[in-house]
């Protein structure tokens, strides 16, 4: 892993800047992102703003939920947050939303909030409340198209599955479903997001 990399823009700090890279290759094809980045500027500036974005997501997870590498070849990593206290809940959104702001702008912030306020309204009927939730999961381009995504996902499933807790995630990438659907996933529901502007699938694991 590289050492940690001070961004152009003052005030961040790249904590996991080379696996931010491999996660934004993996979802340069999802609509999610892809709506994010799209009023970001122009294309070297949208560009950082999403690593900042990814960076962010996965010391998130580190301080909120689990952040997942395997303990041998770090050949990726996955992005797991999990049901907190009420005040632990608030001080994470609140922390979330300050860095919408700071790092990419109130329009940005304003969006993401409306997208996961729509795709928590659906889920809330679906899936149990203390369910996993998979967010982000991505290969390091090196160790890509060598079958080793399922090893990203696997050990956190086996740790949900020895608490007795459902896992879930959604995804605007249809063919990603089948490699979802071999670890356990089933599609639990599709809906069509309106910001987005696009359908995805919430696949949950009993």
């Amino acid at each position: 892993m590289t050492l940690p990399d001070t961004d152009h823009r003052p005030g961040y700090q790249f904590v996991y800047r080379e696996y931010a890279q491999a996660l934004y290759d993996a979802l340069v094809e999802d609509a999610f992102y892809i709506t994010m980045e799209q009023q970001l500027g122009e294309q070297r500036e949208a560009r950082e703003a999403m690593l900042r974005y990814l960076d962010y997501s996965m010391v998130e997870a580190r301080d909120y939920g689990t952040l997942y590498f395997p303990e041998t070849h770090r050949h990726g990593v996955a992005v797991w947050s999990q049901p907190l206290a009420p005040a632990r809940e608030t001080q994470r959104k609140s922390a979330k939303l300050e860095f919408l702001r700071s790092h990419m702008g109130t329009a940005s912030a304003t969006r993401y909030q409306g997208i996961a306020d729509f795709m928590s309204r659906q889920s809330a009927a679906l899936v149990d409340a203390s369910a996993w939730y998979l967010s982000i999961v991505g290969v390091l381009p090196a160790w890509q198209n060598r079958g080793l995504g399922g090893a990203l996902i696997a050990p956190v499933l086996e740790q949900a599955d020895r608490a007795g807790v459902p896992t879930f995630l959604e995804t605007f990438t249809p063919r990603n479903e089948p490699f979802y659907q071999r670890l356990g996933y089933r599609v639990a529901g599709t809906f069509f997001e309106p910001t987005i502007g696009a359908h995805y699938s919430l696949m949950l694991r009993e």
